[in-house]
């Protein structure tokens, strides 16, 4: 159980299918935002909470998530807008990425495309998709990261 660099075909076909499912237009532009077409069901938090006290807020954000996923996945997808995208077991010690998107669009997401994480660089927010995991970590992230700025009908 090891995390896995996607190659050239299946990388280009994972991102073909995200920018496809999700209406990923990314951009810097505001007007732009949120960056996807956030799925139904789907809440978002900004993540201003975490200028207030980074490490400990970030270190359970990103404890919060792994969780969440672990118990609702058996394997992801882990993609870095530009960069390299991996695959993973949820049981892997060391998982790439963060759901925190520093400096990029970061995304966990299942094979399936049923749930996951949605990091936005800019607009600085994780959006989280899927009904299971948006009920497994719903209540702690709020209490990391302050009320939803949107929920999606």
């Amino acid at each position: 159980m090891s995390v896995e660099t996607l190659g050239y075909s299946e990388h280009r076909q994972v991102w073909h299918r995200f920018y496809a499912d999700f209406a990923f237009r990314p951009s810097t532009d505001r007007f732009q935002w949120p960056g996807i077409s956030e799925p139904s069901g789907s809440v978002t938090w900004s993540l201003t909470a975490l200028d207030d006290d980074p490490e400990y807020r970030l270190d359970r954000l990103v404890s919060v998530v792994r969780r969440g996923l672990t118990a609702c996945a058996d394997e992801l997808y882990a993609l870095d807008w530009h960069h390299d995208a991996y695959r993973f077991p949820t049981a892997a010690k060391d998982w790439p990425l963060s759901p925190f998107p520093d400096g990029d669009y970061y995304i966990y997401l299942t094979p399936d495309f049923r749930l996951g994480t949605f990091g936005h660089p800019w607009e600085y927010t994780l959006c989280v998709f899927g009904e299971a995991l948006v009920t497994a970590i719903s209540a702690e992230l709020t209490e990391v990261l302050g009320e939803p700025l949107r929920r999606s009908a």
